[in-house]
């Protein structure tokens, strides 16, 4: 078992927190797939080394701090001006950020070891709350894991584009890598 116990501030200067999508449909090859990254964001983490349930995270990440890291795939590169289209897209159309510029994540359960930790809770996006988990693992003091978010589960539908031929994946997957200060 880690010996981390404690409440741990985190934010992006603790590490990274990623959104990555997948691109399906008929003009797939043209899309990309995307890893996004959230830029202002902040949260705590208590963990508890001898009684794992014990612990809690609580994260709030804003809609507006999104920023296209990487394109995949595609016929050809992303440019700049995609990534600003993108990052307008998701701000204005898809998550809205005018009318709910957070998404917050509440735990209500934490169970297993350092090295397998499951995390049940509350995700908001927009107006719907609906549980949510994520699996995370805890190595000296860096914490890592993911979750895997279905849009449609929040009332977002997915990207489209060309008529429909390019569609963005329903599961979205949000991955953090955190150093936790001894």
């Amino acid at each position: 078992m880690n010996a981390m116990s404690g409440a741990f501030s985190l934010g992006p200067d603790a590490g990274r927190l990623l959104v990555r999508t997948g691109r399906t449909g008929l003009g797939s090859r043209a899309g990309h797939d995307l890893t996004l990254e959230v830029t202002r964001w902040e949260g705590t983490a208590h963990l508890e080394s001898v009684e794992p349930a014990a612990g809690s995270v609580e994260v709030t990440a804003w809609v507006d701090s999104l920023e296209v890291r990487e394109g995949t795939g595609g016929l050809k590169p992303l440019t700049d001006g995609d990534r600003r289209d993108i990052k307008k897209n998701i701000s204005d159309k898809i998550l809205r950020a005018d009318r709910h510029p957070t998404i917050e994540f509440r735990s209500t359960a934490v169970e297993g070891d350092s090295a397998a930790l499951t995390v049940q809770g509350e995700l908001t996006i927009g107006e719907q709350t609906h549980p949510a988990t994520l699996h995370a693992t805890l190595v000296d003091d860096r914490l890592t894991g993911k979750a895997t978010v279905q849009q449609s589960q929040w009332g977002i539908k997915p990207y489209t584009g060309f008529f429909g031929a390019l569609k963005l994946k329903d599961d979205v997957e949000v991955a953090f890598d955190l150093s936790l200060p001894r």
